[in-house]
């Protein structure tokens, strides 16, 4: 290899480590002596709190990850091609199949349609194909010590040592995503403590080798984050040519028959139902792109995973697995390449025209969404909350 090339790389790694570290809110050291004294109070066994605690390592690669996640980088149409695949449908139906009666029996117990369990499993780890190699409770230990979400991922630390005495684990056993998901199904330690059941009836709850124990589990951790039954997700709807547009995004219900009432039918073109259920109209990818009416369960999807892309992927995901058929809104037009710095420059720049984003954190959720609906009226756009390449445009934003 160059020698050029090997300084260039060595240099580039040291640049990642350094800016990995400089997220730490202090020395990842005297974290881990904070970590073990509060396992102390905690009354954890010595092997834990001194011991176990002591012996973890900072993962530099989960900084790295946590800063680009899918759901808030990768444009609707990439985030939904890369999850909703033709051979993920297949084997969702495969799996359905070879399930039938068990996921009858969690429907009777719990309330969640079997189908949706499929659907959550074959996003959070392909079935059970690749349940994440990295080692949680250093990988909790890193979040804990980073600056952004410390008391969020402390508590999740602490929980997963709880975990580890009570289920009889090993660190070597606990592997599982950059995040600190673990299992089929990707639980946090918080939602394995709480909502883990035994599905197979053996006597112990085994996330990671046993589907019957993650499905079941997943049912439960579902009704208990308040699913509904009876009702959808949401579905696919179109949206007539003069839609009041700036009506949009999740923070904005009406009844159902108010949707209606504006024209508002399924994609068959048949109106929807006079009822006075509440739902949301999103358009993931502006006025160009498909339309969706969000109903109570999808909230309930988001308390799992709070993406809204997220969110669809799972209930089209389901509607597949069930028979249904693929979406008939484009996914193919010119969207600028989301990511954390522009959005960031985007927030600002509302705010500093007086449009609040409630901050500059590189994410786009409600507050982000109403201020570039407000933006865009202001501007004679199409207020549709999507940050298209005209609003970039309007906003002096220079997209690559």
């Amino acid at each position: 290899m160059d020698k050029p090339l090997v300084i260039t790389r060595l240099l580039t790694l040291l640049l990642l480590l350094t800016a990995s570290l400089g997220s730490l809110a202090m020395p990842f050291s005297q974290c881990i002596e904070e970590l073990q004294q509060s396992a102390r109070e905690q009354h954890m066994p010595e092997y834990i709190a001194g011991e176990l605690l002591g012996q973890l390592r900072f993962q530099s690669r989960v900084i790295e990850l946590d800063r680009s996640q899918p759901e808030f980088t990768q444009t609707f149409a990439d985030y939904l091609h890369k999850r909703v695949t033709t051979g993920r449908v297949e084997r969702g139906q495969k799996h359905f199949a070879e399930h039938r009666e068990f996921l009858a029996d969690l429907t009777t117990r719990y309330g969640i349609p079997g189908r949706y369990l499929i659907a959550f499993w074959g996003l959070e780890t392909n079935f059970g194909s690749y349940l994440g190699k990295m080692p949680t409770l250093d990988v909790l230990a890193t979040l804990a010590c980073d600056e952004r979400r410390s008391d969020y991922f402390r508590s999740e630390l602490m929980t997963a040592l709880r975990v580890l005495e009570r289920e009889k684990l090993t660190p070597k056993q606990m592997q599982g995503s950059w995040a600190g998901a673990m299992g089929h199904t990707q639980f946090m330690p918080s939602a394995y403590e709480k909502y883990a059941v035994d599905g197979d009836g053996d006597g112990r709850v085994d996330l990671w080798h046993s589907r019957q124990d993650a499905l079941a589990s997943a049912a439960n951790f579902l009704k208990e984050l308040g699913w509904t039954y009876g009702e959808r997700w949401g579905r696919e709807v179109l949206l007539p040519r003069q839609f009041p547009w700036v009506s949009t995004g999740l923070a904005q219900p009406r009844p159902l028959r108010d949707w209606a009432a504006l024209g508002v039918t399924d994609v068959e073109g048949s109106p929807l139902p006079a009822l006075a259920m509440p739902a949301s109209i999103l358009v993931p990818m502006g006025h160009t792109g498909p339309a969706f009416i969000a109903y109570d369960n999808f909230h309930t999807i988001m308390r799992w995973n709070f993406s809204e892309s997220y969110a669809i992927a799972v209930g089209h995901l389901a509607d597949r697995i069930a028979g249904g058929a693929t979406l008939t809104g484009p996914l193919n037009a010119a969207t600028p390449e989301l990511n954390p710095g522009l959005i960031t420059k985007m927030q600002i720049r509302l705010s500093a025209q007086g449009f609040d984003t409630e901050g500059a954190d590189g994410i786009i959720g409600p507050a982000t969404r109403a201020a570039l609906r407000d933006f865009q009226r202001a501007n004679q756009l199409i207020a549709d909350g999507y940050p298209s390449l005209l609003t970039f445009t309007t906003l002096k934003i220079a997209v690559d």
